[in-house]
């Protein structure tokens, strides 16, 4: 697995600044590696990039730190911030304005995880390069 981390203030630009390090990452795993990003899966890494680090960016005091990971298979990406709470995707409500980010994760993601560190959490969010085969 090829990977590379970055920490981000929660200040204005942090959520862009995070879509486009995760840009430069698939880029530069292309360009370096034989691994081939579609652009789906350009997308929804970007998507998720964004809708972890915006709850980090929001919820939690402190830098966030931001992991991509990939394979010839999927991205990862991992988003720790300091709070130990662990939140839950709510039910779907298409009247509920916001608080709908980690029910798009979820529904975009092969897996989630949420898994409670020494200080803070770590979400983990694996996003398939590729549909998966048909069954006939």
């Amino acid at each position: 697995m090829i990977r590379a981390g970055y920490a981000l203030r929660a200040a204005d630009g942090c959520i862009a600044d995070a879509r486009r390090c995760a840009l430069a990452f698939l880029a530069q795993a292309e360009a370096d590696y034989p691994v081939s990003v579609p652009a789906l899966a350009r997308d929804l890494t970007q998507l998720v990039v964004s809708e972890l680090v915006t709850n980090a960016c929001k919820y939690a005091p402190g830098p966030v730190l931001v992991e991509l990971g990939i394979t010839v298979h999927a991205v990862d990406v991992a988003v720790w911030d300091s709070v130990p709470f662990t939140p839950a995707a709510r039910a779907a409500d298409p009247g509920r304005v916001g608080q709908h980010g980690l029910e798009i994760v979820e529904a975009v993601s092969q897996t989630l995880s949420i898994d409670q560190e020494p200080a803070g959490k770590r979400i983990t969010a694996r996003i398939a390069l590729f549909d998966a085969p048909s069954s006939p």
